[in-house]
């Protein structure tokens, strides 16, 4: 199944400071701003356009239970995931089962711009936070 890159995951802990470098340093624009505090996520996340290319810029909203202030509390902030979008997630993810990659069932989702979502296990990924992810007008689902 062919992936394209769709966006890049960053864990920030300033937001609004993070929001101001990728505009003003970077030249990008700020798409959309929201919070979500989905049990999982608890993050508010910016998304940036650099010249086509997307940036989720996440900030914890809940230091004891958000997965983002898990991953800067263990790793820092930066490269919190890489995003790839395929065709049709139920495909995808059969597919990765005849591979032997696990899935996180949990982190399956649909967030507010309609995007069908799933981390891939890091354990079967090097280490790597892996996204799978479709949009359902494309998708057909």
């Amino acid at each position: 199944m062919d992936k394209h890159l769709d966006h890049i995951g960053i864990a920030v802990r300033d937001l609004q400071g993070s929001i101001t470098f990728y505009t003003t340093v970077l030249g990008g624009t700020l798409l959309d701003q929201y919070r979500s505090e989905a049990p999982g996520v608890e993050s508010e996340i910016a998304v940036i356009d650099i010249q086509g290319e997307r940036f989720e810029l996440l900030a914890p909203t809940n230091n004891t239970t958000s997965p983002i202030a898990r991953f800067i509390k263990q790793k820092g902030k930066g490269v919190h995931h890489v995003a790839y979008r395929v065709r049709d997630l139920d495909e995808a993810i059969a597919e990765l089962n005849q591979l032997g990659i696990r899935v996180l069932p949990e982190t399956r989702r649909i967030n507010k711009h309609g995007r069908r979502l799933i981390y891939l296990n890091p354990a079967d990924t090097e280490g790597s936070i892996i996204e799978y992810c479709d949009y359902r007008e494309e998708s057909g689902s």
